[in-house]
């Protein structure tokens, strides 16, 4: 990363105290997250950028916040369990990120991979999304508005897709874009049963693990303007 850019990503750390993200990388590393190089992009992200003023005070808080449209931004753990979950294997050339949202998984998945392919069905929020990544620097993205369930297949395969929204079963358009060997993390269920997976495609077939329980905003059908 290039000192403009790294200062880039600094920008405003003035509301929000160095100690206070110090404070947030620790209590990860206490929660079990190990992956030096995430844990280094969460320290020098600035979440308040991504959140509303008004609730930028408690950006690095570990804890999902609103962002309007019923969405929310996710807990910064669970950005960097899903991350660290996609480099697990070793380093990716070209992930598909279903749910813009905020941008933050965004902006954490940029400065981790080669290429990022992110998808939004409401636009307003990756329009927003969109001006804070061109603000930080981060141009190693590429936007497209449309429906999650569908994936982005004019440009697969990929080697890594992470779903930032609960799908009800595993969509199979996204099956369908993994390379071999790529890697799905995705939440599934529905309601308060919600269960993270990670599904690798194998030689034959995919593999799958569940994770935990964990719990998101629902990924539903169809770009809204």
């Amino acid at each position: 990363m290039s000192r403009e850019q790294d200062d880039m990503l600094r920008r405003g750390i003035g509301m929000t105290s160095q100690r206070t993200r110090e404070r947030l990388i620790q209590r990860l590393y206490e929660e079990g997250l190990s992956n030096a190089k995430v844990l280094e992009v969460i320290r020098r992200t600035p979440r308040h950028l991504f959140v509303d003023e008004a609730l930028a005070h408690r950006a690095y808080e570990d804890t999902a916040l609103p962002i309007g449209h019923n969405q929310t931004i996710s807990q910064p753990y669970m950005v960097a369990r899903m991350s660290e979950l996609l480099l697990e294997a070793g380093p990716l050339d070209k992930v598909l990120e279903i749910g813009t949202g905020s941008g933050y998984q965004t902006a954490v998945l940029s400065q981790l991979v080669e290429r990022v392919f992110s998808v939004e069905r409401i636009k307003v929020l990756q329009d927003r999304a969109k001006e804070r990544l061109v603000e930080l620097n981060l141009r190693n993205v590429v936007f497209r508005w449309g429906d999650g369930w569908e994936g982005w297949p004019a440009l697969a395969p990929y080697n890594g897709i992470i779903v930032t929204a609960v799908a009800t079963d595993v969509p199979q358009a996204l099956l369908d874009q993994l390379a071999p060997g790529g890697r799905l993390v995705i939440p599934v269920g529905a309601g308060e049963v919600q269960q993270l997976m990670l599904i690798v495609r194998e030689e034959q077939g995919f593999s799958r693990r569940v994770l935990g329980a964990v719990r998101f905003v629902p990924l539903l059908n169809g770009p809204l303007a």
